[in-house]
């Protein structure tokens, strides 16, 4: 017996009229709720980008100035507002985290909010923007750290990864 490959819209073709009936084409009731984090001050920027754009249920956070790098038992953020978060009070209503990295700065924070994500069972993702040699210590920092890694040089691709996930 010869074994073919399946193809990627295999599961789409398989489905009879009977099955289609119960496929669900609307939106979900709730939205998910996304907290999209800047880890340097490049990714800040784009973060305050995104921040003015309309967006489901989404926040966009950054590190505040002067944060220390190492161990952090909560990590302090800051809205694009300047409000104070902790981290633990952002992961208690989150469903999905995006950490937004630019350059290497903010691997120590990227380590503390995977660990924390994966003990919540909250998805991950890191965006590395930058199509040069710099981007090499955030895709370091965040490759064990985001479930989904997706390294570019295109900041709409931001905006795009957040309209996926419903954001």
């Amino acid at each position: 017996m010869v074994n073919r490959p399946i193809l990627a819209n295999s599961c789409a073709l398989a489905a009879t009229a009977a099955e289609a009936r119960f496929r669900i084409d609307a939106k979900p009731q709730t939205p998910r709720t996304t907290s999209v984090v800047a880890l340097d001050d490049g990714a800040m920027m784009l973060v305050r980008e995104l921040a003015g754009q309309e967006w489901n249920a989404a926040r966009f956070l950054g590190l505040p100035d002067g944060t220390p790098a190492g161990e952090y038992a909560d990590l302090q953020l800051r809205t694009v507002d300047g409000e104070a978060v902790r981290l633990s009070d952002e992961l208690a209503r989150a469903d999905f985290v995006m950490m937004i990295a630019t350059d290497g700065g903010g691997a120590a924070a990227a380590t503390t909010i995977g660990d924390a994500c994966t003990l919540r069972g909250i998805m991950t993702a890191g965006l590395v923007v930058g199509a040069n040699g710099e981007s090499g210590p955030a895709l370091t920092a965040l490759r064990p750290n985001a479930r989904v890694l997706l390294v570019t040089g295109d900041e709409r691709d931001a905006t795009e990864l957040l309209a996926a996930v419903g954001a």
